[in-house]
């Protein structure tokens, strides 16, 4: 076998062994006659067309850097396996830059998180990646522990989570914002590896993601009003406000606050007060998380 055909041969291995849940595609068809993804599944999810991508598995072509790096996104692949990718395909000197060290939270933010027993709160990282988080939050918003660790980033869960996008009452208003706000990110610092996969994966999964990104709006998300409708609750209008580092880690603590002695106010002291009791010692990066305790059922 010459090299493109052991590119093909690992290229079928893989798809075989993922599922179409895993990739966020729909398993409702029956009588699958492959053992994971078909190959125009992963054509989709690749951006790239099926007959492209069957002389791929077929060894018939030579694969380009672009696409090397939409068949890593949409093959989920790790650090190892990329390089192996790369190395197949002859292109190795165009394999992206490999992930930088994981962000660790900063003692003060957790602090803060702490004895915000009663206020939502998240601390927010690169990428809007979601670091911590209190009780109060994960009543407001979603059990964040049961999320997988690549996936908590307040941007993804906002396009691809149906419980966090359904709750948002003005969700393309919140989506758009919050796309601009990673937009002022990817200015900041443009050949983050980490950045360029998850705007890549978020384009192939969400058109709106791709027609908005392509506008190039950009803001500085510091305050705002977010308007919920909560499933235990009903509707929350809450003022939103995010505070910086001081230290230039670019961690953020966003809060959520309601008017005192206004029905978003009672209904959000109602709700933390479930889960104030519970500990508070949640950490996605740079931490071992704990999970959250559940809402009791009404």
């Amino acid at each position: 076998m010459n090299s493109h055909a052991h590119l093909g041969a690992f290229l079928k291995a893989r798809r075989a062994q993922l599922t179409p849940r895993e990739c966020g595609l729909s398993e409702a068809r029956s009588g699958r006659r492959v053992a994971g993804l078909r190959r125009e599944e992963v054509a989709r999810l690749a951006a790239i067309s099926v007959d492209y991508y069957t002389r791929l598995e077929q060894g018939r072509v030579r694969a380009s850097a672009p696409v090397l790096a939409t068949l890593t996104r949409a093959l989920r692949l790790d650090e190892d396996q990329q390089g192996y990718l790369y190395e197949l395909a002859g292109r190795s000197d165009d394999r992206p830059p490999r992930r930088r060290p994981a962000q660790r939270l900063r003692p003060a933010m957790r602090r803060l998180l702490d004895q915000l027993t009663h206020t939502p709160a998240l601390v927010l990282g690169e990428r809007l990646d979601i670091l911590a988080w209190n009780q109060a939050a994960v009543a407001v918003y979603t059990d964040f522990s049961a999320v997988p660790a690549d996936r908590r980033n307040y941007v993804y869960l906002l396009f691809s989570d149906p419980v966090v996008r359904g709750m948002h009452r003005d969700w393309e208003h919140d989506a758009r914002d919050a796309l601009a706000a990673l937009r002022r990110e990817a200015a900041a610092d443009p050949d983050d590896p980490d950045l360029a996969r998850l705007v890549g994966e978020l384009i192939t999964r969400d058109p709106d993601f791709g027609t908005w990104w392509a506008e190039h709006r950009v803001i500085t998300a510091a305050y705002g009003t977010k308007r919920y409708r909560h499933p235990l609750v009903g509707d929350l209008t809450l003022d939103c406000d995010t505070w910086a580092s001081p230290d230039g880690s670019g961690q953020r603590l966003m809060v959520l606050t309601a008017e005192p002695g206004s029905p978003s106010h009672d209904a959000l002291s109602i709700l933390t007060s479930w889960t104030a009791e519970q500990p508070a010692r949640n950490t996605a990066k740079g931490g071992t998380p704990e999970r959250p305790g559940r809402l009791p059922r009404q």
